[in-house]
């Protein structure tokens, strides 16, 4: 397991995978976990770019360990980049998983980095088309 510790913050999602979300080999499915990660890098943009977004691409993103069901899955989100009407925001998801104590005698809560990535949001006016990002729009 990782020496990292998830970010010292709150994070943007929070939800449990259930097993209606697994692939074929009982792990949970890619696809899941990647709209759960647009889902808590869109709402992140929402607030940073105060208003209407859209995911434009995706990039650099990479997987570790596989999710599981049961795990509790946790995204946090930070500014990548800023340009004049989009947002990059990073996605750094984490699990709480419930693994075997060293001694056999119970369970204790291990926190892993599953997957990262970067989101790219493009702010959009009430018609659709791009806007401006506002100037205070670098962290929500």
């Amino acid at each position: 397991m990782s020496a990292e510790t998830p970010p010292d913050r709150a994070p943007e999602l929070r939800t449990i995978a259930m097993p209606a979300d697994t692939n074929a080999s009982g792990d949970i499915f890619g696809g899941w976990l990647l709209a759960q990660m647009d889902l808590a890098g869109g709402s992140y943009a929402i607030q940073a770019a105060r208003g209407r977004v859209a995911t434009v691409g995706i990039e650099a993103m990479s997987f570790h360990p596989p999710v599981l069901v049961g795990d509790l899955v946790s995204c946090y989100c930070s500014v990548h980049r800023r340009g004049r009407t989009s947002l990059g925001v990073h996605v750094e998801t984490w699990v709480r998983r419930r693994v075997p104590m060293d001694d056999g005698e119970g369970e204790e809560a291990a926190h892993i980095k599953v997957t990262e990535g970067v989101f790219t949001f493009v702010a959009l006016n009430e018609a659709g088309s791009k806007r401006l990002l506002p100037a205070s729009a670098v962290d929500g």
